[in-house]
């Protein structure tokens, strides 16, 4: 008998049988996950590290929004400048969670920190609120991976997630260092040079920021 005949006469599992669950309470029932947000210490640790320049500024207001206002990344991503009300201390969110519509406040600390950056956002291209900075995106919607992205850079001493991120914790290797290395180790002329980037005349690292 063939290998492909006693793979189709394996018996299958119960549990890939669709309503294998059905009248079965889940395990995890009933149980409850306490949120575990940073601390106010931490947060502003992150905001201070950021530091000064426009890179600095956009973070801060960022963090500030997410901290102060409560928003999901996404929704703080997609707001404009007309969304923003400081005169009444509101935000408006246009679409959020089930496409709501809703209005959130924000303390007079939060907009503090907030207004270093709307001031450096008039001189960019119109956008939204949180837009690339380097150009030619100028102005265009910062993404979510992005904008955690944009913390890797941070795991250095000093960095803006040095406060969140343990120490004892390395960053993950790249699989593809990994799968190279070996291959230099079993035949350095077998090793397939990394292909080069295509050049959009910007420097390395600056094409979403």
């Amino acid at each position: 008998m063939s290998e492909q005949a006693v793979l189709l006469q394996r018996r299958r599992s119960p549990a890939t049988i669709p309503g294998y669950g059905r009248g079965r309470p889940p395990r995890n029932k009933g149980l409850r996950y306490p949120a575990d947000p940073p601390r106010p210490e931490e947060v502003i640790a992150v905001m201070r590290a950021a530091g000064s320049g426009s890179y600095g500024l956009r973070m801060r207001g960022l963090v500030v929004v997410l901290w102060r206002a409560g928003l999901r990344i996404g929704e703080a991503l997609a707001l404009s400048e007309s969304d923003l009300e400081p005169s009444r201390g509101a935000l408006i969110v246009r679409r959020g969670k089930g496409g709501k519509r809703r209005e959130v406040g924000m303390d007079e600390w939060a907009w503090a920190q907030l207004r270093p950056w709307l001031a450096r956002r008039i001189e960019l291209p119109v956008g939204p609120l949180f837009c690339v900075i380097a150009a030619p995106s100028s102005g265009m919607a910062w993404s979510q991976t992005a904008v955690r992205g944009g913390t890797a850079d941070a795991r250095a001493p000093g960095g803006c997630a040095a406060a969140l991120c343990p120490a004892s914790a390395p960053p993950r290797p790249r699989r593809r260092d990994g799968a190279r290395g070996r291959a230099d180790q079993r035949d350095p002329a077998s090793a397939r040079p990394l292909q080069p980037r295509r050049d959009l005349g910007l420097p390395t690292g600056d094409r979403h920021r």
